[in-house]
């Protein structure tokens, strides 16, 4: 083991305004993990939360959630005079409604300060932003119709995107106001980056390979997907039926129209992943597979038992993207059953994948612990990720019979049966062959599933909600990560 890190998503962090933000208690996180030896922080996506407040059904790739905005930078830099009070200082689960209509009358606020104080900055950025236009209409003319799919809006509102016909001078200053919290969002996470590579910290941002229909990615880019004449996706992406589930999973997703992102030479994905590394160290893309082989549901069909598997564009993408993106790091989420040619195409670049312990512990193997014979290096073990229980509700619903085998066969492994279990599985993690091990907070602190981030298959609270109410318990923690730090580097 070389390098350590952290799972912690930035919303789940301490505040005093009822979710994690690019504030001071961000700057106190890496202060605390660069303190035990921490190199890796990786976090799940900022873009603008969508249906269910979920990161992963994003309304643009490119944009932040205004919700990150630290107020108490604002304040600093004299853009907002009132008193900053409270809200939900202590909670450990996040409002996010709440948290949004709090925060609000600050942020115009300070735009209205910005502006009148003529301050300097956001005119460069704009200029050399030229996306943010496009998603700043999309979610004025969105707001205008009640928040609706793209695909719903009046036919001319619909087709601003192709010929501009629309008058959209009415929401000029809602427009300009979401630009100006892009803006404002981009300064303060590269700063809060900036500190974090200072110390030593690496940054690993999360992308899912799919993007949303109800996104600004799909409306100013409808040829790069399977859309119909009216924009609604013509085949949705998923997995088909398993043991987890009788009739699959149909996450929605426009299917890519890689024929035609072929032609342009992955344009629309060279820009994504362009930008994103402008942000972050690390890109894990979620459900990599993909780029070798996807599964395709007819969006007519309610499940996704009808579907079929379709090679994606495997090597020749990757030849594009690490042409035109240089130095781009990449992790491979290459989780799940997968056919050999995801795991060709994953080593063929020397892209670290994933492993859970959750799913690799077997005491009735003995054999097989956290790591088997063949792993490689070249991995990133887990405990378990924002997808997973912990690790101590993970523990907590096995059989007797397997916690029993579990307790003797960690013994014989020389991990102290009279260590709390939980710790031993983090000991046995850090003592991987992997060249990194990352944990959840929640892990490291040996929280039960009521500090679980998200369940799949499942919509809503409490999905997303869990956060930190004080860094009490990591700073109690300090030491023990510490020694899994120093086990690692052994």
């Amino acid at each position: 083991m070389r390098e350590a890190g952290l799972l912690q998503p930035v919303a789940s962090l301490p505040s005093k305004f009822g979710i994690g933000d690019f504030g001071p208690s961000a700057y106190e996180f890496v202060d605390l993990a660069a303190k035990a030896g921490v190199k890796i922080w990786q976090i799940l996506p900022l873009n603008p939360l969508g249906f269910g407040n979920s990161p992963y059904q994003p309304y643009s790739s490119k944009a932040f959630d205004e919700i990150y905005i630290s107020l108490e930078r604002l304040q600093e830099r004299g853009l907002i005079k009132t008193e900053l009070k409270e809200y939900n200082p202590l909670a450990d689960r996040i409002d996010y409604d709440g948290a949004r209509k709090f925060k609000l009358p600050y942020l115009k606020e300070a735009f209205k300060t910005y502006f009148a104080e003529n301050r300097r900055g956001y005119k460069k950025w704009r200029s050399e932003n030229e996306w943010v236009y496009n998603y700043a209409v999309f979610r004025a003319l969105k707001a205008n119709n009640y928040e609706q799919l793209w695909t719903a809006w009046p036919k001319e509102q619909k087709l601003w995107i192709k010929n501009g016909k629309f008058d959209i001078t009415p929401f000029k200053d809602d427009i300009e106001f979401t630009m100006w919290l892009q803006f404002v969002a981009y300064k303060q996470w590269m700063a809060l980056r900036t500190y974090a590579n200072e110390a030593g910290i690496k940054i690993m941002g999360d992308i899912p390979f799919y993007v949303g229909i109800d996104s600004d990615d799909v409306w100013t880019n409808q040829e790069a997907f399977k859309l119909d004449d009216e924009g609604n996706a013509t085949f949705v992406a998923g997995v088909p039926p398993d043991y987890f589930s009788k009739t699959g999973q149909r996450w929605g997703n426009p299917i890519y129209d890689w024929e035609y992102l072929t032609k342009t030479n992955y344009a629309f994905w060279v820009d994504r992943l362009a930008y994103n590394a402008k942000l972050y160290d690390i890109i894990r893309i979620d459900h990599f597979r993909a780029f070798n082989d996807y599964y395709e549901i007819p969006a007519s069909s309610a499940t996704a038992e009808v579907g079929e598997w379709v090679d994606g564009p495997g090597e020749k993408f990757f030849d594009v993207i690490l042409k035109e993106i240089k130095d781009i790091e990449i992790v491979a989420e290459d989780l799940g059953d997968l056919t050999p040619g995801v795991l060709e195409l994953r080593d063929k670049y020397n892209f670290k994948g994933m492993k859970i312990g959750q799913f690799s512990f077997n005491p009735a193997d003995e054999k097989k612990h956290l790591w088997d014979e063949e792993d490689r290096e070249n991995l990133i073990i887990y405990t378990g990720t924002h997808d997973n229980e912990t690790i101590r509700g993970w523990w907590e619903n096995q059989s007797p019979d397997f916690k029993q085998a579990a307790v003797r066969f960690l013994a014989e492994l020389g991990y102290h049966p009279k260590n709390d279990v939980i710790d031993n599985f983090l000991l046995l993690t850090f003592d991987s062959i992997a060249d990194l091990a990352i944990i959840p907070t929640q892990d490291l602190l040996r929280l039960g599933n009521e500090a679980r981030i998200n369940t799949p298959g499942s919509i809503g609270s409490p999905n997303w909600e869990w956060k930190l109410s004080s860094f009490t318990p990591l700073i109690d923690r300090l030491g023990f990560l510490t020694l899994l730090i120093r086990r690692s580097n052994r």
